[in-house]
Formats: structure tokens, sequence, C-alpha cells
């Protein structure tokens, strides 16, 4: 399974990557394994901040639940909270 991954604002800052394509070996990723499999295998020094409760995440630029299914050619997004005014 071929997944884009895409890093946005503090969480590309601090994983020093913006993007990346990934290749998966189980076709029943969710985005919570997902977020999990890319800290410890991806990121081992720096993936701990993937794990916050804050983080966000959208498949195919619609927000995701933790839970939702990724499948073979997704666009998988992590990002922090955005504020604004």
């Amino acid at each position: 399974m071929a997944v884009r991954i895409v890093f946005f604002a503090s969480l590309r800052e601090q994983l020093a990557c913006s993007s990346l394509d990934w290749e998966g070996r189980s076709p029943q990723e969710t985005v919570a394994s997902l977020r999990e499999k890319l800290a410890r295998e991806q990121f081992p020094e720096s993936g701990a901040v993937l794990l916050a409760d804050t983080v966000l995440a959208a498949v195919n630029q619609v927000m995701a639940q933790p839970e939702q299914a990724v499948a073979d050619g997704d666009e998988v997004a992590f990002f922090p909270p955005v504020t604004g005014g």
C-alpha cells in the first residue's frame, strides 16, 4: 500500500520533513495505526510529536478521525491544531 504523507506547520519543522511516500506492509491501516508506525519506524528520534493528542489528521483533504481507514493511493496530512482570529 502506497500512501503520500504530508506534514504541516510545527510538525514539519520538528520532524524536518514536509512530505514522504510511505509503503505500508498492512492493507488495513487506520489514521491512528499509520501515525504510530510513522512515529516509531520513520521518525524514531522525533516521532513523539506525532503522538500528541492535539495532532489533527486529514485523509484526501477531509478531516479524519483516528479510526478512519487509509487506502492505497490516499494522501494523509498531519498538522497541529489551528488557531486564528
